[in-house]
């Protein structure tokens, strides 16, 4: 006749102890490791933000400037090289 155990054994609860230690530790890691993943990209997201709202507060400034004709013509000059019908341009480059 098999002698049955009614009891597991100390080994049982040492390597069931272990086992769980290390499932949770891997599942902790992996959790610390996805957190600081995020926060990083937060940072990166915040970082795009703020340099995207500098970059609309400088447009916003343009068009405001753009709304007044002398200063259409002088950035039409300058920055596409506009001229006059008749009008002779000499471009001087440093």
């Amino acid at each position: 006749m098999i002698a049955l155990r009614s009891r597991p054994s100390k080994f049982f609860w040492l390597v069931l102890t272990v086992v769980t230690v290390g499932f949770t530790a891997f599942v902790v890691v992996r959790n610390l490791v996805h957190v600081w993943k995020i926060k990083r990209s937060l940072s990166q997201l915040g970082e795009q933000r703020r340099a995207y709202l500098e970059q609309i507060e400088a447009d916003s400034a343009l068009i405001e400037q753009l709304r007044y004709d002398d200063y259409l013509e002088e950035y039409a000059r300058e920055r596409f090289r506009m001229q006059r019908d008749g009008e002779r341009v000499f471009l001087f480059e440093e």
